[in-house]
């Protein structure tokens, strides 16, 4: 039998804003223990279209409060994780049926001043004819309109910020359900299950479920915010949800340039077509209400027939659904005001958070919506509402502070971080010359400085281990099972690391066999 755990904070949910006020909290010195009932990132947060942005469209909403916090964010959030964020040029080719060409312009103007711009270049106007987005393109497209934003690698984000809360003393509980909590005056008491690994090679025994007592009760839950305080907490919603499936494809790269499209329908909706590991295309998203199982999200054939033909509007090298080597598909909590009409379209529902907090009793922090892009404000507005209950007066911390990996230049983030970042990749092929240099480059787009605890025992090949796939090392598996919470083949091929399209089904089994046979060792 466990002891109970005690604790100030229990955040329930284990995506990008748990994880977010995880380490904002425990960074300010509170005791947090986050458990969450999968893998860290495993729903909607790594279903995103891996942007950091503004979100040039929500302008045409007159959203402007919305577009000048991300914009914010989306230079700390360059500044903190150079490794995982990068700065992305993304085309906008003009279509006949478009607002007309000087209104785009004039709002893509208010988007490069609505806040400080340091690290992207300013938007323009674009000839198709000679220019090399162009070459892909039907000829009847001749102008468009480039600006910059970031891409990034969502489910990473998550998992360093649920490594950064470690680091300041969280408790993080992957593969755990909070089964119960029963409130109480002064604290809640609840009852977390974990389930069995899935390498686990032991189906006979179930762990004794964990008790924990926290003084205050986040829901971080996302999609299952509603849910979770109906059927565990036992009280009322008080915000209406609207759950919205994105889905997006992956196809066999259409373009060799390094930029990315933006292509607005005629429905209103966006769809990005934007390069993927290498040899890809990514494609989406879809913006659709969503009524089924939260727990078994898919993209629907219409869905894939809606971005083929999309694409097949603007490209000359047309795609059908049986060119998609891959699709995901995530389903985004998005907050409905009472003022709203149910019937509004999907992609016309504000994108920005709420927070509730009930004190009735035993405090209770419920997050609905956001975005992967405000998470850190969203986290940090949390823990400043929640920091009295507790006369917690560190104040807020994260907007100067490196997430793991990002640390190759300078205490704090600085420009100076996105800007030389290419120079430390090269001073790591140099240091790790032993390796490939592409294999280095990865390792520093996924792990930063972190390549050093990654190679911290390692001065050759023979050093890593065996090579259970191309490029893929058991010194790898061994440090994301150790540091970061990989338990099976999926937390690391389609999640850790993008692996899960460059390997055959055969080296999948591979890796799940060297997980349960190791597993072990690092628990």
């Amino acid at each position: 039998m466990h002891q109970p755990i005690d604790c100030d904070i229990l955040i329930v949910g284990g995506g990008i804003n748990g994880a977010g006020i995880a380490r904002d909290a425990a960074g300010r010195g509170l005791s947090v223990v986050l458990c969450e009932k999968d893998d860290l990132a495993s729903h909607t947060s790594s279903a995103s279209t891996k942007l950091i942005h503004g979100g040039l469209r929500y302008l045409e909403q007159y959203d402007f409060s919305l577009v000048r916090k991300a914009l914010i964010e989306r230079e700390i959030l360059m500044r903190a994780a150079p490794h995982i964020i990068r700065p992305l040029r993304f085309v906008m080719p003009h279509d006949q049926g478009q607002r007309p060409a000087w209104m785009i312009r004039a709002g893509m103007f208010i988007y490069d001043h609505l806040a400080k711009r340091e690290l992207l270049p300013a938007s323009e106007g674009i000839d198709l004819r000679s220019h090399a987005a162009g070459a892909p393109l039907k000829d009847n497209f001749v102008k468009a309109f480039a600006y910059s934003d970031c891409w990034v690698d969502d489910a990473r984000l998550v998992v360093l910020n649920a490594m950064a809360a470690a680091e300041h003393g969280a408790t993080i509980l992957t593969r755990t359900t909070c089964a119960a909590v029963t409130r109480h005056a002064d604290h809640w008491r609840a009852t977390l299950r974990k389930t069995p690994h899935p390498s686990s090679t032991d189906t006979n025994h179930a762990e004794a479920p964990l008790t924990v007592h926290a003084k205050l009760l986040i829901n971080a839950t996302g999609p299952w915010a509603a849910s979770f305080l109906q059927d565990t907490v036992h009280g009322h919603a008080g915000k209406k949800l609207r759950l919205i499936k994105g889905s997006h494809i992956i196809v066999r790269k259409l373009f060799e340039h390094p930029d990315a499209y933006i292509f607005q329908h005629p429905d209103g909706r966006i769809v990005f077509a934007i390069p993927y590991e290498h040899d890809y295309t990514l494609i989406g998203t879809t913006d659709i209400d969503y009524h089924g199982d939260t727990d078994k999200v898919a993209i629907a054939a219409e869905e894939t027939d809606y971005l083929c033909e999309l694409v097949n509007h603007y490209f000359t090298q047309s795609i059908t659904p049986a060119d998609v080597v891959w699709t995901y598909s995530g389903v985004r909590p998005l907050v409905e005001d009472d003022k709203q009409d149910d019937s509004e379209s999907a992609s016309e529902v504000t994108r920005d958070y709420k927070l509730a907090f009930d004190t009735d009793a035993a405090p209770l922090l419920t997050v609905f919506g956001g975005k992967i892009t405000t998470f850190r404000k969203l986290a940090e507005e949390a823990v400043d509402l929640i920091a009295p209950t507790f006369r917690n007066q560190h104040g807020a911390w994260t907007a100067d502070a490196y997430l793991p990996g990002g640390d190759f230049i300078g205490a704090q983030p600085n420009n100076r971080g996105v800007l030389a970042f290419d120079h430390f990749v090269h001073n790591m092929q140099q240091q790790y010359a032993w390796l490939p240099p592409a294999l280095v480059e990865r390792y520093v787009h996924a792990y930063g400085t972190r390549i050093k605890v990654l190679l911290a025992d390692c001065f050759s090949l023979s050093d890593m281990g065996e090579e259970i796939s191309p490029g893929l090392f058991a010194a790898e598996v061994d440090y994301l099972i150790q540091h970061e919470w990989a338990c099976s083949a999926d937390d690391i091929v389609w999640r850790r690391a993008k692996f899960g399209l460059h390997m055959n089904v055969d080296a999948i089994e591979s890796l799940s066999l060297y997980i349960a046979a190791n597993l072990q060792k690092y628990r």
